[in-house]
C-alpha cells in the first residue's frame, strides 16, 4: 500500500510562489509514476502534472507549463510541486497521485493511489 499525504498549500498572491510536497509511505515508492491534480469547486479534477519513476519525463498540462516543475526524490520517498508566478485560476485543491501505468495520467479519472489534497487559494 502507499499512503500519499500533501502540504504546502495556502493563501497567496498573484505572481507568487508555493511549493507543495507530496509525502509517500511504504518502501514502494519508486514503482510508482507520481502525478498532481488539481479540482476547483464545481468543475472536474484536470490534469496538472506527471513524473515517471526515474524523473527521466515529465508531462505538463497547458495553462502550467513554464510556471510550474514537477520533482521526485525516490530517496527521500516525496513529490513536489513548485509552482511559480501564481494566477487565480491556479485556485484550487490539488491532489497527489500515484499510478503504475503511465498512460493513466491522460485522463487522471482513475489512479492507484490518491492523496487528501491541500488547498491552494491564488487572491488578485
Amino acid at each position: 500500500q502507499v499512503h500519499l499525504v500533501e502540504s504546502g498549500g495556502g493563501l497567496v498572491q498573484a505572481g507568487a510562489s508555493l511549493r507543495l510536497s507530496c509525502a509517500a509511505s511504504g518502501r514502494t515508492f519508486s514503482r510508482y509514476h507520481m502525478g498532481w491534480f488539481r479540482q476547483a469547486p464545481g468543475k472536474e479534477r484536470e490534469f496538472v502534472a506527471a513524473i515517471n519513476t526515474n524523473s527521466g519525463t515529465t508531462y505538463y498540462a497547458d495553462p502550467v507549463k513554464g510556471r510550474f516543475t514537477i520533482s521526485r526524490d525516490n530517496a527521500k520517498n516525496t513529490v513536489d510541486l513548485q509552482m511559480n508566478s501564481l494566477k487565480p485560476e491556479d485556485t484550487a485543491i490539488y491532489y497527489c497521485a500515484a499510478d503504475a501505468r503511465w498512460w493513466r495520467f491522460t485522463t487522471g479519472q482513475t489512479m492507484d493511489y490518491w492523496g487528501q489534497g491541500t488547498q491552494v487559494t491564488v487572491s488578485s
